[in-house]
């Protein structure tokens, strides 16, 4: 049995097939999941887990280069944007429009949805 970190298998794997400059989305419950990358669905209940919750994890055990995020998050979730800021000032972030957020997304490997209900929660981790 495994002792710690992050336990869900299929998060698991995806981490360990993921190789440099990969991309990674995780996204909230409402993001449209375009056909093509390996959809994981962690959604449980509103707001469980988070986009927050999972980018901890998942920065526990990888190593992250830069993450992307939608301009119109630093608008319409000031406060989301800069406690993610806050917590991981060794990660780049870049912020694009979300109109290009979508066209970039059918990029990752894959899709890692939450039950995130914050406006605009949504990051594409770039492997390191």
């Amino acid at each position: 049995m495994k002792k710690g970190g992050i336990l869900n298998p299929a998060l698991s794997r995806i981490l360990a097939e993921t190789g440099h400059t990969d991309m990674l989305t995780v996204c909230d419950r409402g993001f449209p999941v375009p056909p093509g990358p390996e959809r994981l669905d962690l959604a449980l209940v509103d707001d469980v887990p988070t986009v927050l919750d999972v980018l901890a994890a998942i920065d526990n055990e990888f190593v992250i280069d830069r993450i992307i995020v939608a301009e119109e998050m630093k608008a319409a979730s000031p406060e989301r944007y800069e406690r993610m800021t806050a917590a991981y000032p060794h990660i780049a972030f870049t912020a694009v429009p979300h109109v290009k957020f979508k066209q970039i997304c059918p990029e990752s490997r894959a899709v890692i949805r939450t039950g995130d209900s914050a406006p605009y929660a949504n990051i594409i981790i770039v492997s390191g």
